[in-house]
């Protein structure tokens, strides 16, 4: 973090717009929360040159510098600026592609409280909305051998549209015919761990002298298809995305004992008698981690594996007792470059534009309702809902979901 001089209240009124809409340098909008006011866009008139956040600490007289965490937004043409909850700011951009236009830049909320003990300095993180909810991405953590491959290889037959695998980060090169953002996302050492500092990855491990790791944005990935996002790993990641922010359902999956477990370790023929013993050790540690430990909310003994493939159906609500409705990616919202923003009360926001026609350009008005709002940095904010209102009648009445 650092300081910058200090400028006066009333120059910092004049340079800035009132966080509803377009700053009189470049795209730069002001929005106060408490004895802070945040200014964030650019400040030229070049819409790639690099969005900036800034904070003048009026109770010092100061600019600060934060720490940002999270993706930002890419470039764009300009952008309105919502204080909600006195937690985060709502960012409407201008000149978006329609998946790209509805961010939340967080200033007061856990996480970024979190991220602010921890780092000791003033931090801000940038959070992606996304029209509509996503169902849970499942943990599935067991020792070798004990068929969790299986299992999941069950599901991804069974219901291929709807489940999908993140894809893994990871420091090492490609080999042979591995593409980069299929088998891997391969990475710089230097990035992945800055990355990693600044909390965009649910867990890693370094791996013969390479980092491998799952980061938020992968698995957000999966969810923005309209998949559920599966991960197989093991305890200790397990652990690791336990405590992350991530909202997910934890399974693991135990064997009915230890000498069934070797059995069929041996059964395969594919390791030495070191590596069997050392798989049983490993094996022997997480069971009793994944059994005491709290991390997982269902435990799975297979000791039959359609019988156990019925029960994580159960589990998932694959099994018939309820209709099964994959959802689909979530759409996003076409607005045209010229708008304007209002906020009705702490739940809606306005949006209007005019449509040219034939006589008069007609009036069209759009709210964007985030009472249902889940998540947030350092991943998706998710449940935001998009209504078309006629602007002829009363604003509240007459509204109907946009397809």
């Amino acid at each position: 973090m650092g300081e910058a001089p200090a400028l006066c209240v009333e120059d910092l009124k004049e340079r800035f717009s009132n966080g509803f809409g377009l700053g009189s340098k470049g795209f730069e909008t002001s929005t106060d929360v408490g004895d802070k006011t945040f200014v964030i866009g650019c400040n030229n008139n070049d819409s790639t040159s690099s969005l900036e956040v800034h904070i003048y600490d009026k109770s010092r007289g100061k600019w600060v510098i934060p720490t940002v965490l999270g993706t930002k937004p890419k470039p764009y043409e300009g952008h309105s600026a919502v204080l909600l909850n006195e937690d985060r700011i709502l960012i409407i951009t201008r000149g978006s592609t329609p998946d790209d236009c509805i961010w939340f830049l967080e200033v007061d909320t856990e996480y970024v409280k979190q991220q602010k003990e921890g780092l000791e300095t003033e931090v801000v993180a940038w959070s992606k909305c996304v029209r509509g909810d996503a169902e849970k991405p499942v943990v599935i953590s067991g020792p070798s051998g004990v068929g969790k491959g299986t299992l999941i290889n069950m599901l991804m037959k069974e219901f291929p549209s709807m489940f999908g695998f993140s894809v893994s980060h990871t420091t090492r090169a490609p080999r042979g015919t591995e593409k980069n953002g299929v088998h891997y996302h391969f990475t710089e050492r230097s990035v992945m761990e800055k990355d990693i500092k600044d909390g965009k990855f649910l867990e890693f491990a370094s791996v013969h002298g390479n980092l491998y790791g799952t980061s938020i944005e992968a698995v957000e990935a999966v969810a923005d298809s309209g998949k559920r996002c599966i991960l197989d790993i093991d305890v200790q990641g397990a652990k690791s995305v336990r405590a992350s922010s991530l909202d997910a359902v934890f399974i693991f999956i135990s064997p009915p004992s230890m000498s069934e477990l070797e059995e069929r370790l041996r059964l395969r023929g594919t390791e030495t008698e070191e590596q069997i013993q050392k798989r049983l050790r490993n094996a022997k540690a997480e069971i009793e981690q994944g059994k005491s430990s709290g991390i997982f909310d269902h435990i799975l003994c297979n000791d039959n594996l359609e019988k156990c493939y019925e029960n994580l159906k159960k589990l998932l609500g694959l099994d018939g007792s309820a209709p099964i409705n994959p959802k689909p990616s979530p759409n996003g919202i076409n607005l045209p470059p010229n708008h304007s923003v209002s906020k009705i009360d702490d739940n809606k926001i306005i949006i209007q534009h005019e449509t040219p026609g034939p006589g008069n350009a007609s009036k069209n008005l759009i709210v964007l309702d985030v009472s249902l709002l889940k998540g947030g940095a350092p991943g998706r904010t998710r449940g935001l809902d998009v209504y078309n209102v006629d602007p002829i009648s009363n604003c509240l009445n007459g509204i109907h979901k946009l397809s």
